[in-house]
């Protein structure tokens, strides 16, 4: 008989690990969000039902997932009646004890990736890290996981903040990076296309050596003319970026300086 389980949340995380935990032995039965609208186009692809009341959410689910904002978590809870059934949330930095109002058995289900509605995934390459709130527990999270995820973790609380810091610095800090060299080349009508050959030999780079010994350009070498010849080819947020972060690299590679 298919278990039956509960996505708590319509967002890209969720856009993703609903149809993954549909796949891995249970039924997914019920989409909940705040916004209809997102609970539909979910529950549409994996012929779940949607719902943006609380007091509608299933209360008979094998497993709640609860992919929600790391802010939007704890209010859920609060509104939310507890069972027997195993909880478990996708978050990197909230700790697992934020579902123990709900139930005996929770846990946390983060796979480390960055998500975006429509845009295709092979989930199994990617990261999970496991917690639960005893060994039972995390055995029952790892047998889940192991069916969608071909590298399953056990990471704490402190040990996945930590990570999710450092997931902000490679992902989310590096695409706003390449989201203002894409104006910069939009405005000289080109294609951000044309950094692809570069950004894929830093990444070859960075994972062949270390990003330290990968690190090039003229903050690291102190090439004061260049700097200055860029700065003044910029303004407005790109020109206060370009100047922080060159003066940051300079120090970090030259601290007796």
């Amino acid at each position: 008989m298919c278990r039956k389980a509960v996505i708590i949340g319509a967002g890209n995380v969720a856009s993703h690990i609903g149809p993954a935990i549909n796949d891995a032995g249970f039924c997914v039965a019920q989409i909940y969000s705040r916004t209809l609208a997102h609970a539909n186009a979910l529950a549409e692809k994996i012929g779940a039902v949607a719902t943006n009341r609380i007091d509608d959410i299933y209360a008979d689910a094998d497993i709640y997932v609860v992919s929600l904002s790391d802010d939007a978590i704890l209010p859920f809870v609060k509104q939310m009646a507890p069972n027997d059934a195993l909880w478990v949330h996708t978050s990197g930095s909230v700790g697992m004890e934020v579902l123990s109002e709900l139930t005996s058995r929770y846990g946390v289900f983060y796979p480390m990736q960055t998500f975006s509605k429509g845009v295709t995934l092979d989930m199994s390459a990617v990261p999970l890290f496991i917690e639960g709130c005893n060994a039972d527990v995390e055995g029952e999270i790892r047998s889940i996981g192991e069916q969608i995820f071909a590298h399953v973790y056990h990471a704490d609380s402190e040990l996945r903040r930590r990570m999710h810091i450092a997931a902000v610095f490679s992902c989310n800090f590096t695409n706003y990076m390449w989201v203002l060299a894409s104006e910069l080349l939009q405005k000289e009508g080109l294609s951000f296309d044309v950094m692809r050959p570069l950004l894929e030999e830093t990444m070859r780079k960075a994972f062949a050596n270390s990003p330290a010994a990968g690190q090039t350009g003229p903050a690291v070498r102190g090439d004061k003319n260049i700097l200055a010849t860029h700065l003044g080819l910029l303004d407005g947020i790109h020109k206060d970026v370009y100047a922080s972060l060159s003066e940051k690299i300079y120090t970090h590679f030259h601290p007796e300086k």
